[in-house]
């Protein structure tokens, strides 16, 4: 983020936090809590969103060297991504061209070739066939059209995309909708995964989206974690396109009054917080980021998998990776114990039937914008605001 954008920002919270304000939506919005139970939705959306849209697959860092490899079925279609010898960042469908067995099983990796386990057809990293067992037995191969099914796959600014339709396209930048700029400045691309946490739990994916949607819980459901370091109920938004950016308070603002603005630096005072259309949360952190990416379950709406991944700068030496990682993972500890746990209670309530609404307050803009945008997408009318 540029110094001018960071001081800007940071006068704007220790406006609010001096005056009692916060961000608004200009009023309240209700929506009915079938948007988390509804199996025709649910599909609509698999459909749309996680299966004819470009997905954030990870950080550049997940692939880091040459030779590296990675796998993940999350929307449905088996992808295996690799770095070339040549550092180039490509993906092609999990699935041997022979009888469709996943050439890849692990989640993580360094290899160059690529075995199936049913008949040993062999491909390299770049997703050519380069050997079968007993050609002259099996048939007349063509190698050359019969390597792994390619992806659409793109690497900028430190994340990796993929389309899961192989006619897919990807424009970044259409995609980052006015973040590119942004993302350019925090150096994403040189960061070192430190590995990630997966939980599978019962809730709409979209409940998971919401726990990242506003700051008024903290001090109640986060009173004995993050309430220690964060100002609940001020923050920043700004929307861009399909996605949004938050800016969190933390109580070291309060440090920055006496200091020249020429000093300020945002991540010692706030966590900026980026939503990626559909499912990405990007959480910058002072030593890194946490990528959050929430997933539905394709079969039953009221069930999703998160995964947590963390990135270390590469300026972090390694004495100090061990206690970055575990703070990455008390982190993550808020998110499944008290985030994801008090949102699976709202999916019980959203399941009994009974409940018809859910609603949204003018302090929370990005739950309105999150919800109305899926809204649009699926070509449905935007939930009016009741300005109040």
């Amino acid at each position: 983020m540029e110094k001018d954008e960071q001081i800007k920002q940071l006068r704007l919270l220790m406006e609010r936090l001096d005056n009692d304000t916060n961000v608004d939506a200009g009023g309240q919005r209700i929506f009915e809590t079938s948007i988390y139970t509804s199996k025709d939705l649910a599909d609509r959306e698999w459909e749309t969103f996680f299966r004819g849209t470009p997905q954030v697959i990870g950080m550049s860092g997940d692939l880091a060297e040459r030779g590296s490899f990675m796998t993940q079925n999350d929307n449905g279609v088996p992808i295996l991504a690799t770095r070339d010898e040549d550092g180039l960042f490509r993906a092609h469908l999990n699935a041997c061209r022979h009888r469709g067995v996943l050439v890849e099983a692990e989640t993580r990796g360094n290899r160059t070739r690529f075995t199936c386990p049913f008949h040993a057809w062999t491909y390299s990293n770049k997703g050519e066939l380069v050997g079968l067992p007993k050609a002259k037995h099996f048939g007349e191969i063509d190698k050359s059209c019969n390597g792994l099914i390619p992806l659409p796959a793109v690497e900028r600014y430190g994340f990796l995309w993929v389309h899961p339709d192989p006619k897919g396209e990807i424009d970044v930048e259409k995609l980052l909708g006015g973040l590119a700029s942004e993302f350019d400045t925090w150096g994403f691309a040189g960061m070192k995964s430190l590995g990630y946490d997966t939980y599978t739990v019962p809730l709409n994916w979209k409940l998971a989206m919401d726990t990242f949607g506003e700051t008024y819980h903290f001090t109640t459901l986060h009173r004995d974690t993050l309430a220690e370091s964060f100002y609940g109920n001020v923050q920043c938004y700004d929307v861009y396109g399909r996605n949004h950016r938050m800016i969190l308070c933390m109580k070291a603002i309060d440090e920055l009054r006496d200091q020249p603005e020429a000093n300020w630096n945002i991540l010692a005072a706030t966590l900026p917080v980026y939503y990626l259309f559909p499912n990405i949360q990007v959480n910058v952190l002072p030593f890194g980021v946490a990528l959050v990416r929430a997933y539905p379950d394709p079969t039953d709406p009221g069930k999703s998998t998160s995964q947590i991944s963390f990135y270390v700068r590469a300026e972090a030496s390694e004495e100090q990776y061990g206690q970055i990682k575990e703070t990455m993972q008390d982190f993550s500890g808020v998110i499944r114990d008290e985030d994801y746990a008090v949102a699976a209670r709202s999916q019980l309530g959203a399941n009994s039937g009974v409940l018809d609404t859910v609603r949204f307050g003018r302090n929370e803009p990005a739950l309105h914008h999150y919800h109305n945008t899926y809204r649009r997408e699926l070509g449905m009318e935007p939930v009016p605001l009741l300005e109040n």
